[in-house]
């Protein structure tokens, strides 16, 4: 795609707002319905994937949810027409959901999700598919789809929150679909810290700040070692990606800047090169 900037790209279920030092703000903006997910609201995280992908000046991402939900998962009117949906109709509504949060996952800058309330089914796809998550003392979370007789095994949830909060925490959650609150996502690992409600954005922007702070290359490489190394066969295979991104970033004019600013005890001004 020609290059777009996130401020020139249009949407109508996403709110954009645009922070100093590269921070960007994307609001699900769907607050009657819990911004619940319908193929609108999918195709719209598509686009603002592909911009951030191609937007060099976005450091960071801050992922939240209008009114009192972050996100509730799929649309109630798409929920409950799917008995009587084509099975074709129903796998490329499936498909173009999961094709998001993998793309979510895979974006080359930090992501944060900063979960004010609700966030079930694919909300929680979404909230996992972030690098971190702060949330509310009004966050809840949980697996919905198995409580509506279809496998909780969805848009990735499978592959995410076992990685998150480890297998036997993923199972109950998958298996029982139970609802948990903040204080209970932190205790498993699902949160990384819970704050008050008026906290929360100051506190992700605070954590973005930190993050984009540090060179955006270096923030890359840091970021594709940890998703790959996850699941690196051994500790050779992690140590081999490492050592390769190490070199390449030295390389960069930007390691040079970070060097002499802690050698003069200055703060750096990176200049992604």
């Amino acid at each position: 795609m020609d290059e777009m900037t996130l401020a020139a790209a249009s949407f109508e279920h996403l709110l954009i707002e645009e922070v100093d030092g590269g921070i960007v703000v994307v609001t699900l903006d769907r607050p009657d319905k819990l911004n619940a997910l319908h193929q609108g609201l999918w195709d719209e995280l598509d686009l603002m994937c592909a911009v951030v992908e191609d937007d060099p000046s976005v450091r960071v991402v801050i992922l939240t949810g209008a009114g009192r939900g972050f996100c509730a998962g799929a649309d109630l009117s798409a929920i409950t027409a799917l008995p009587d949906t084509h099975v074709t109709t129903f796998m490329r509504f499936q498909e173009s959901g999961a094709k998001v949060i993998a793309r979510v996952k895979r974006l080359p800058v930090p992501v944060i999700a900063a979960v004010n309330g609700a966030a079930a089914g694919g909300g929680l796809a979404l909230a996992l598919a972030a690098d971190v998550r702060i949330a509310s003392q009004q966050a809840r979370f949980n697996v919905a789809f198995i409580r509506l007789g279809i496998s909780g095994c969805d848009v990735g949830v499978s592959w995410l929150l076992p990685r998150v909060v480890g297998l036997g925490h993923a199972s109950e959650l998958m298996l029982t679909g139970r609802l948990i609150d903040a204080d209970e996502a932190a205790r498993i690992g699902l949160a990384n810290r819970v704050v008050e409600a008026d906290e929360l954005l100051p506190a992700a922007r605070a954590l973005a700040t930190e993050m984009a702070a540090n060179s955006p290359f270096a923030l890359q490489l840091t970021k594709e070692g940890l998703q790959v190394n996850i699941d690196a066969g051994s500790i050779e295979a992690a140590i081999a990606l490492e050592n390769r991104n190490q070199v390449l970033a030295s390389r960069t004019e930007d390691a040079r800047i970070a060097m002499r600013a802690f050698v003069t005890k200055t703060a750096p001004v990176f200049t992604g090169r």
